[in-house]
């Protein structure tokens, strides 16, 4: 038997990670989060989809309700989501399994695309993950948070407590993508809809509901995205809070000398 890559402390945090009562947060976050995957995928057509870090299947479940493929196939560390997918009745999901989250149990060019969203952060050794998923499918879907700011080594307590040990912007995600080998195809920038900054501030954080604090959090989002949209692809990236990117196997590969 293989050794696991994956270090026991790691997987340890994860195992139970879904027995959580909090589905209804998982669930809107997730509405967005599968939005994302239709729009960059828009002109393409896939028959076989791969969640890789499928968590509780919200993102499945919810591609699944817009038919966005005939076929769909998961893999989490976490036992407890595990659980958690085969209990949602998932349609047309063929197959759900515990990996050691690097080495995928599925043939060469199994699936049209893989889906890897909000996962990349997560991960001890991104590139071995990355270097798995060329092999099993020529298409992948990767959606990263935008964490990385001036300054993010003072906050390693606050994003360690959502398990981000890797912190990204656009720039260094497509720099980590193109010494790996991926060609990118399409991309989009993303800003944290309201109704889950809402949800977050009244139900996870428990904070009075007040005009004030709707005000801000709409003030804040459109101010974000008017910035964005008058000052171009580069503000836009510096204010996003997400970045999703549609990337298959590139033709020659990079070569280090």
């Amino acid at each position: 038997m293989q050794q696991s890559i994956i270090s026991d402390s790691f997987k340890n945090a994860y195992n139970g990670f879904y027995q959580e009562k909090d589905d209804a947060w998982r669930m809107l976050s997730a509405k967005y989060k599968a939005q994302h995957i239709i729009d960059i995928c828009k002109g393409h057509t896939f028959n076989t989809v791969l969640e890789v870090g499928a968590g509780d299947g919200s993102i499945l479940k919810l591609l699944a309700d817009q038919n966005f493929a005939p076929e769909y196939h998961a893999v989490e560390i976490s036992e407890s989501g595990v659980e958690h997918m085969r209990m949602r009745n998932i349609a047309n999901l063929k197959s759900v399994e515990v990996f050691d989250g690097y080495r995928l149990p599925f043939d060469d060019d199994s699936f049209d695309l893989i889906i890897l969203s909000h996962v990349l952060e997560h991960v001890e050794h991104e590139r071995l993950l990355l270097r798995e998923l060329k092999r099993v499918a020529r298409y992948v879907v990767i959606e990263v948070p935008r964490d990385y700011k001036t300054g993010v080594d003072a906050r390693i307590k606050h994003f360690l407590a959502y398990g981000h040990i890797n912190v990204y912007t656009p720039t260094s995600l497509r720099y980590l993508l193109g010494t790996e080998g991926f060609e990118i195809e399409a991309e989009l920038t993303s800003f944290i809809e309201p109704e889950v900054t809402r949800f977050n501030t009244y139900v996870n954080q428990k904070r009075p509901k007040s005009f004030i604090t709707d005000f801000k959090i709409n003030a804040e989002y459109f101010v974000k995205r008017g910035l964005a949209n008058i000052l171009g692809k580069k503000t836009k990236e510096q204010l996003a809070n997400a970045y999703t990117v549609l990337c298959k196997k590139a033709d020659h590969q990079p070569e280090i000398f």
